[in-house]
């Protein structure tokens, strides 16, 4: 996979738990820079999401170029390899037109493999995957977390015992290759010849990002939340372990229309109080697991988004275009010296 040339101004990342505001402010800073965005967020890709993922709506998305929203249909598996792909693609022609770049989004693990690099990762396999979906049945993913644990203890340590998907492809992984995935992680490069500038949206006010989530999940219920739903289980292609389907909101929303389906209830008259409950507590748990990889992320500049005013929000623009000036002359300064 090609990196990107060394001539060109660095991308920004503009990272950030769910919720935080990234969108709006995302705009703000793409006009200012004369940027297009490149979306960061492994459920915008998919067709057909787009109220539970709060997808940014058409006049947000007309304001600025963007990219890597609705790409995929919802039963296609779209991967960090995938993005690194595309994103490395449409960097080289947003460059080429003269402009920056500008990633928004919170799936971290997709800014990691593009600062970072991917490992050489045995492809997927679907009787490994069936395997330890029919052992996940029986033992439970507690049970298969604690399997990883034996195996690569490593990246138990990092993967949340409530995360399936992950835990069960680390667990693939290891039994395709017989190597843990985190020691196959481990010897990786860069993607990026020139250091992304790194921005976070990072809450001072724990409890701030939690009232955010629960009022955006009530604005989802209102904005037809449970149509979009119904819409995507009427299609025989779409099913409950489609990466699509696993996302916050839709996992929970697609337990819940299928209980009550089982059992005989009408899913016209839904009480969503139960599923938004255990919904809003799930995205609290991504929030914080988003806001602990940005902590462990190095040369990140941290912004308080519960404290943000119109105001500071044209102050930290102004910031971002001195600091991307600054990082200019510093590379202009460096190429004379090593004439």
């Amino acid at each position: 996979m090609a990196a990107i040339p060394v001539n060109n101004p660095p991308v920004i990342f503009l990272m950030g738990a769910t919720a935080c505001g990234k969108t709006a402010l995302s705009l703000s800073l793409a006009q200012a820079l004369n940027a297009e965005i490149i979306s960061v967020d492994s459920a915008l890709v998919y067709r057909g999401l787009d109220v539970g993922t709060a997808k940014p709506s058409r006049q947000e998305l007309a304001t600025v170029p963007h990219h890597l929203i609705d790409i995929c249909d919802p039963w296609e598996v779209y991967s960090a390899a995938r993005f690194c792909h595309d994103a490395l693609q449409i960097i080289e022609a947003i460059q080429r037109r003269g402009k920056r770049v500008l990633m928004v989004g919170g799936t971290m693990l997709y800014f990691k493999a593009l600062e970072e690099g991917l490992a050489k990762l045995p492809d997927a396999d679907n009787a490994v995957r069936g395997k330890l979906l029919q052992e996940a049945e029986r033992l439970g993913w507690d049970g298969m977390h604690a399997q990883l644990q034996l195996v690569d203890p490593e990246a138990a340590a990092r993967i949340h015992p409530n995360d399936p998907q992950r835990i069960q492809r680390a667990l693939e992984v290891y039994r395709i290759s017989g190597q843990p995935m985190s020691q196959l992680q481990a010897d990786t490069r860069s993607l990026l010849e020139v250091p992304p500038i790194k921005f976070a949206l990072v809450p001072g006010d724990r409890q701030w990002l939690h009232e955010r989530i629960k009022t955006r999940f009530d604005m989802m219920i209102t904005s037809g939340f449970i149509d979009e739903m119904h819409a995507l289980r009427e299609n025989a292609l779409i099913h409950a372990e489609l990466p699509a389907m696993r996302s916050v909101g839709y996992r929970q929303a697609w337990e819940h229309l299928e209980l009550l389906a089982v059992n005989g209830a009408s899913v016209e008259n839904v009480d969503a109080g139960l599923w938004i409950d255990k919904a809003v507590a799930a995205t609290r748990q991504l929030a914080k697991r988003q806001l602990t990889w940005i902590r462990g992320m190095k040369e990140v500049n941290t912004i308080a988004c519960d404290t943000m005013s119109q105001v500071s929000q044209e102050e930290f623009v102004l910031s971002v275009l001195q600091h991307c000036k600054a990082v200019k002359d510093d590379s202009a300064g460096n190429m004379e010296k090593n004439k």
